[in-house]
């Protein structure tokens, strides 16, 4: 079994952690950031994070998109969709067809 090599990483707020990749992002912070209620509360930090960064951050712009444009996007997994859809329809809304 190959094992990676772990590098040691302090991130701006002085968090230690070891990653075997140069993705840039602190778990604790990424933590702290997570939010308790809300659909985005629902997603995995890789597709709440893909939302986001779009400015996609309500259910109303959310359904702006059809579903086709939001798998595109970086981040986001088809085991998303069906959080999605769910927090859509239970507000009346839906993706755009």
């Amino acid at each position: 079994m190959v094992t990676s090599e772990k590098s040691k990483i302090i991130c701006n707020k002085g968090h230690v952690y070891y990653k075997s990749s140069d993705c840039p992002t602190c778990p604790t912070c990424e933590k702290e950031r997570k939010p308790t209620t809300g659909f985005l509360a629902l997603l995995a930090a890789p597709a709440r994070r893909a939302l986001q960064l779009n400015e996609i951050t309500s259910l109303q712009e959310l359904s702006k998109y059809s579903e086709k444009e939001i798998l595109q996007l970086h981040g986001i997994g088809p085991s998303s969709l069906p959080k999605l859809k769910a927090a859509l329809q239970e507000n009346g809304l839906a993706f755009k067809e």
